[in-house]
């Protein structure tokens, strides 16, 4: 209930006189406002008003102001905040890749902040233009090598990841790392399940026939070696780790390439990308772990 200024009394208990408002018998005091309570209020005003006169605060209809605020005394905006970090973060690149321009891979790989520098541009770029084939993660795929292992068609050395990443793999570049492996279409199916069976017994340990090492040695211990390890020269592939690129790890899988080879194709970048982002990107795929 709310009661009329006649009815204000002073409080029997507190010797405060009352605002005259009353619920349930319960009279509410007439005290002030906290000293630091109205202090406070103060200064927010006040901080307010130089808020509104420092910064753009007014929306107005003048279009005096950028996008019809009112400008504010420092004339600031998050556009211009924004634009002017933007502009930092350019200059700090241009600076870096300068500096990065002006050394060698090798260079680059002892110096941290050239070598950080490198491995941002480098994941950036392969996420634009790899990532497609190789995955975000680089973890490949069939018919697209994994490029967090050990394992490498052409070398895992810095160097050659430049080279193959600039000239590409059986594209029409001139400088182009290319190699075919013939198919043995036509040879006997027993002959071609032998062969697969010793090729197995260099990962996993598979019994093999005399039949199969020999035929081996006579048509694939020039490219893949004695042991299967490759020959990276020639882009053959190590096939005694039980890391397949186009088949299953399978014999039927092994059989099927021995058949019919399949090869795939890398395009070549030169021309697309410029030198840096090349080398950016060889230090990139270099560094995530599988390069020698």
């Amino acid at each position: 209930m709310i009661q009329d200024d006649k009815d204000k009394h002073i409080d029997e208990f507190s010797g405060i006189e009352t605002t005259g408002h009353e619920w349930d018998g319960i009279k509410e005091l007439n005290n002030p406002s906290p000293r630091w309570w109205v202090w406070l209020f103060i200064v927010t005003i006040v901080w307010a008003i130089g808020y509104w006169y420092v910064y753009p605060a007014w929306p107005t209809f003048s279009g005096d102001g950028f996008r019809g605020g009112t400008q504010g005394r420092i004339n600031w905006t998050q556009y211009k905040q924004l634009e002017e970090s933007q502009n930092e973060i350019l200059s700090r690149r241009a600076e870096n890749l300068e500096q990065f321009q002006k050394n060698s891979i090798e260079d680059v790989m002892k110096h941290p902040q050239l070598f950080a520098f490198a491995v941002a541009g480098g994941k950036s770029a392969f996420k634009e233009n790899c990532a497609g084939c190789h995955g975000s993660g680089a973890a490949g795929a069939r018919g697209y090598p994994n490029l967090n292992d050990d394992d490498w068609l052409w070398g895992g050395s810095i160097e050659n990841i430049y080279l193959t990443i600039k000239y590409g793999i059986r594209t029409d570049n001139p400088k182009t790392r290319a190699s075919t492996m013939p198919s043995f279409k036509g040879m006997q199916e027993e002959d071609l399940k032998q062969i697969a069976a010793y090729v197995m017994s260099l990962s996993k340990g598979w019994r093999y026939t005399a039949e199969g090492k020999t035929k081996y040695e006579q048509m694939c211990l020039f490219c893949h070696g004695q042991d299967g390890v490759g020959n990276p020269s020639l882009g053959a592939a190590n096939i005694s780790d039980s890391i397949w690129l186009h088949v299953e790890d399978s014999n039927p899988g092994i059989v099927s390439q021995i058949e019919n080879p399949k090869h795939g194709v890398m395009p070549a970048w030169e021309g697309r990308l410029d030198d840096a982002t090349i080398k950016q990107l060889a230090i990139y795929v270099h560094s995530l772990g599988g390069g020698e």
